[in-house]
């Protein structure tokens, strides 16, 4: 639409910004108002700027384009967002075990999404709009149906429950209880750092990764199956990394995080640039050790909240993490263009 390539970063800019704003919006949302409307709001504006992006494609339009793409943002935001649900009524032994849940549901969407983009290209060019708007209908769809039924099925509300209970236990309230509530702004701080260095440490190699293939000769396709591995290792993994925050606790889970982030860096900086395997290894070692830092992360977060507070101060680790994610892709590319 631009005419150039000269501005391709700016729809993933603008796309990042959105998830982040959504991120914050959705939380305090979700606070105010239950867990319910929250979730709901964020998909469905997910969902309006989808089609956004396909009316701008039909009608060569870029600045809606670029407006559709900031509001599109809200749909991702909202389906990180969505592993926090799972965790408002679980017990503290449980709770890895319900963020994973929905991490692994997650799975379906990361592996069915990719290899439906063709088939949605021919269905779009079909009803006369361009190829590369197809995914969007889809994902507009997605989206749209994604709110539905949390608007229909996610009853009653299980923030508001757990606020509910909270407030029945006020009344026992004590000085301990005050000082702990009070040291656990460092369990925030924790797992907001766990879960931030370990979105910018996988961007930054994940999405340099294609372009190191290419330049040593590798086609689209053994490009798309490393990264197929990659996000494989990102999601599917997250039942039994669940289990082993609830079992072993979550700092030795996120120590696990960056032993395994470390050796996917090591391992893919000397890997021998036509190693199909090494790469693969490394790329797995990547997305699996994202994954522990998310999960180890997120229950540092539930475990050091409580309800009161909880959805809001999860939307705002959630900002810092699409932030984080971004630095890493812009810090990737100075990193390879001033080195190698």
């Amino acid at each position: 639409m631009l005419g150039t390539d000269s501005f391709a970063g700016v729809p993933a800019a603008l796309f990042t910004l959105g998830s982040a704003g959504a991120a914050l919006f959705v939380g305090r949302l979700s606070q105010r108002f239950g867990r319910r409307l929250g979730l709901v709001i964020g998909f469905l504006a997910g969902g309006i700027g989808a089609i956004g992006v396909v009316i701008s494609a039909v009608t060569n339009n870029i600045l809606l384009l670029f407006a559709s793409l900031l509001i599109y943002g809200s749909g991702t935001a909202t389906n990180l967002q969505a592993r926090y649900a799972g965790t408002d009524l679980a017990n503290s032994k449980q709770r890895a075990t319900a963020i994973s849940i929905a991490m692994v549901s997650t799975t379906f969407g990361a592996v069915a999404g990719p290899n439906l983009v063709d088939v949605m290209g021919r269905f779009a060019t079909s009803i006369r709009i361009p190829a590369l708007a197809g995914p969007f209908i889809l994902a507009g769809a997605a989206f749209i149906i994604a709110g539905l039924v949390l608007q229909v099925l996610l009853r009653p509300d299980p923030l508001v429950v757990a606020k509910a209970i909270a407030y029945t236990h006020e009344s026992n309230f004590s000085d301990a209880n005050a000082n702990k509530l009070a040291t656990n702004k460092r369990g925030i701080f924790a797992g907001a750092t766990v879960m931030v260095l370990a979105q910018v440490v996988m961007v930054s190699i994940m999405i340099m990764t294609p372009l190191h293939m290419k330049r040593y000769g590798h086609d689209l396709s053994k490009i798309g199956l490393i990264i197929g591995f990659h996000i494989g290792a990102m999601y599917l993994p997250s039942l039994v990394t669940g289990i082993l925050v609830d079992k072993l606790g979550c700092t030795t889970m996120a120590i696990a995080s960056g032993a395994t982030l470390f050796a996917a860096g090591i391992l893919a900086a000397v890997a021998p640039a036509d190693s199909m395997l090494v790469l693969t290894i490394a790329l797995a070692l990547l997305g699996l050790g994202w994954n522990f830092g998310l999960i180890s992360g997120t229950a540092l977060i539930v475990d050091a909240t409580n309800p009161s507070t909880r959805a809001k101060t999860q939307g705002s680790v959630d900002v810092l993490i699409a932030l984080g994610g971004a630095s890493g892709g812009a810090l990737s590319g100075m990193v390879v263009a001033h080195y190698s």
